[in-house]
């Protein structure tokens, strides 16, 4: 039987799981802009509500660390992993901020590859949410950090396809450069996961 001198603290992974549930509900966000009728700018208030949700627990995490003189793992991987999800978050308020506010959504429909980069993001967001409490017995995370893996990878095709769409010459050179920058924020944040999973699986592997 393992013996570990570390403290099982329930609210580490407590926030932890707080933070990945607010992917989750970011994902869902972006995914009613593909909705008829959306209001976009009540999309983009709550990504921002929940963003500032997001930062709230960040900052309760770091108060957490600081306050707690024995951890349940690296003090430096607590940091990591907090502040990773949160930076996932921080992409997808943007997303939806600068969809809002360049009045993207004005045009006929968006491409369908937006569409499927926020596919792919809503299944990472469900994945790592489905994770996190996991990180408490360290066990049956490795399908976790593959399939996140795989999904960034489908990401990157995505936003290739994106790009290609974008460069054509159906879009006039104004839309394309708004477009553009919201392709790399959704890049960004597909890669911003596919970083959550990979600080997990460092953790994991040090904890085995």
């Amino acid at each position: 039987m393992k013996f570990s001198l570390r403290p099982s603290e329930g609210a580490f992974y407590e926030l932890f799981t707080r933070a990945a549930q607010n992917l989750v509900r970011g994902t869902e966000l972006l995914n009613e802009l593909a909705l008829p009728g959306v209001d976009v700018q009540s999309v983009s208030e709550r990504l921002t509500e929940v963003e500032h949700d997001s930062d709230q627990i960040t900052h309760d995490l770091y108060k957490k660390i600081n306050s707690t003189f024995v951890t349940p793992f690296d003090r430096e991987d607590i940091y990591r992993l907090g502040s990773l999800l949160d930076d996932v978050m921080d992409h997808l308020e943007a997303v939806g901020n600068l969809l809002y506010l360049y009045g993207l959504t004005k045009l006929p429909s968006l491409p369908r590859e937006m569409h499927e980069l926020v596919n792919v993001l809503d299944q990472q967001a469900k994945l790592t949410a489905d994770a996190m409490p996991r990180l408490k017995s360290m066990k049956d995370l490795e399908d976790y950090w593959i399939e996140c893996n795989r999904l960034e990878n489908d990401g990157d095709q995505a936003y290739r396809m994106l790009l290609v769409r974008l460069f054509s010459g159906e879009y006039d050179a104004l839309t394309v450069l708004k477009m553009k920058e919201v392709a790399d924020e959704l890049e960004a944040a597909c890669d911003a996961f596919e970083h959550v999973a990979n600080t997990v699986e460092t953790i994991a592997v040090k904890e085995s």
